[in-house]
């Protein structure tokens, strides 16, 4: 590992393409983490369940933590740090999770920030908006959920269901699965708790699957 006194923080804003209002978060993380950590942290700040493929695509080249069936890469994810590419301020690469729906996060190197020793990394300092449930179908398919679930919540509390027709019926019980799921829901606190746990080596029930 570095020497304390090389090592460095990257702040980073992490956000998913094609999602209106925006999901995002924005993280401290150490230059000594590595490409591994960086999944597990990102997978833990947005909110998914490491269930499905993944990849960075950094500088024309993939990185990422292999899965099973999944796509293979040169680079141990273990062994290559942030530090090795001396990310520049505002420089951007992309984090893909899901190769079926396609979620396609943005990375942006806001700063460049010294270790402070007292404090405990990774660690979230801001976001806004849940990430969309995992098998959804992908941005448009989630943009088109987060609607109707709108749509029906208005209508519930008008008092106006029983005005709904056979088709709008069908739509409801196609939406159950999403009742429960509120997009607008983001705890920090959440958040920073399974971060702590992850950077205890702690890894267990960090996922749902």
């Amino acid at each position: 590992m570095p020497e304390l006194d090389s090592v460095h923080v990257y702040q980073l804003k992490v956000w998913i393409q094609e999602i209106s209002p925006m999901v995002w978060r924005r993280l401290l993380v150490r230059s000594d983490s590595t490409i591994a950590d960086l999944h597990y942290i990102i997978q833990i700040a947005v909110g998914w369940d490491d269930a499905h493929l993944n990849r960075f695509h950094i500088r024309g080249k993939d990185f990422g933590v292999y899965h099973d069936g999944g796509m293979g890469f040169a680079d141990n994810p273990e062994q290559v740090l942030l530090s090795s590419f001396s990310f520049r301020t505002r420089e951007r690469f992309l984090y893909e999770y899901d190769f079926g729906d396609a979620w396609l996060h943005e990375v942006r190197i806001e700063k460049r920030l010294p270790l402070d020793p007292k404090r405990t990394y990774p660690v979230c300092i801001d976001g806004k908006h849940a990430a969309p449930p995992e098998d959804c179908g992908g941005a448009l398919a989630y943009m088109q959920i987060r609607k109707e679930l709108k749509y029906r919540a208005l209508f519930s509390d008008s008092g106006m269901n029983d005005d709904f027709d056979d088709e709008n019926d069908r739509e409801d019980e196609e939406l159950s699965d999403y009742q429960s799921f509120d997009p607008d829901s983001f705890s920090r606190r959440e958040i920073n708790a399974r971060l702590q746990q992850y950077e205890r080596g702690d890894r267990d029930w960090l996922f749902s699957s």
